[in-house]
């Protein structure tokens, strides 16, 4: 795996983002309550093994890889299922309504927990904003859409967390928010990638007007032990 989005939660854990590797040099994995990722370098017979041996018990892991692998049959594989990765390289710009965006912190958690609970944008846990950037749409006290970044490797940031309420769809609401992080993201020097099912061709549309391009497959699969 020569690229570091090929690997992306060894190479956040491994770099920008090693203050939340709970795990150790060879077995990086973050806590239960910020998200499900774990990471090993090549996930070869020899990572594996420490994967086999060291794992946790008592909570479920997600891996996101360019290349399938072989989960150990210590593990109960729960899901896995086919995505993109897609990456960002030129933002194309899109005339959009201004609407007031608010960052999101504790006040808005449980709401935020809610609404990714709802539609599920992908595993969302009560620390899983310590990653940061997580901006919303309000009505009032309400929460109608949100999105953020999530794990980040060397000139990468990912996208994440993606949704808007089921009564408020068509409003525009996550091609705003889309492109203000990924405004925020290039103002770093830094280009957005993000994570797509396969079979969401509305959200591959959306992608792709912002200047999205799939850059490879990846493996998702999610496990725990035994």
């Amino acid at each position: 795996m020569a690229h570091v989005l090929d690997n992306p939660v060894w190479s956040a854990l491994s770099g920008r983002q090693k203050r939340f590797n709970i795990g150790d040099h060879e077995l990086k994995y973050f806590s239960a309550d910020v998200a499900s990722f774990v990471g090993l370098k090549n996930w070869d017979i020899k990572d594996l093994n420490s994967l086999e041996e060291r794992l946790p018990a008592g909570r479920t892991f997600s891996v996101p890889l360019a290349s399938p692998v072989k989960i150990p049959d210590c593990f109960e594989l729960l899901f896995e299922i086919p995505l993109y990765q897609m990456v960002c390289p030129i933002l194309k710009r899109q005339s959009l309504p201004e609407i007031k965006l608010q960052k999101l912190g504790q006040k808005q958690l449980q709401q935020m927990l809610d609404l990714t609970a709802l539609t599920k944008p992908g595993p969302f846990y009560e620390h899983t904003m310590d990653f940061g950037n997580y901006y919303g749409i309000m009505d009032g006290k309400r929460l109608l859409a949100m999105t953020g970044a999530r794990m980040k490797a060397k000139g990468f940031t990912e996208v994440s967390a993606i949704c808007t309420q089921p009564d408020q769809m068509g409003k525009g609401y996550a091609s705003i928010l889309l492109q203000h992080a990924c405004e925020r993201i290039f103002s770093k020097g830094e280009q957005p990638f993000l994570h797509v099912r396969q079979d969401n061709p509305s959200a591959l549309h959306v992608y792709k007007k912002f200047g999205f391009e799939v850059r490879t497959e990846i493996y998702y699969a999610i496990f725990k032990r035994k």
